[in-house]
């Protein structure tokens, strides 16, 4: 039980800081800046565009 400990306890704390490592370089890398654009963006999709077989599709009911 105790030999378990000296093996866990050093790979978790080396996994928390790696992933400290991994968010703090998303803070600075702008990951998280405009977030709210992404989830926008289909609602602003242009659907009225012509298929490439060139009919035209219904319109909405």
């Amino acid at each position: 039980m105790f030999g378990s400990l000296l093996v866990l306890i050093p790979v978790s704390i080396f996994l928390i800081i790696v992933i400290g490592i991994a968010f703090w370089w998303a803070i600075f890398a702008g990951q998280f800046e405009d977030a709210g654009n992404a989830a926008d963006s289909i609602l602003l999709d242009d659907d009225s565009t012509v298929s490439l077989s060139g009919a035209q599709r219904p319109p909405d009911t």
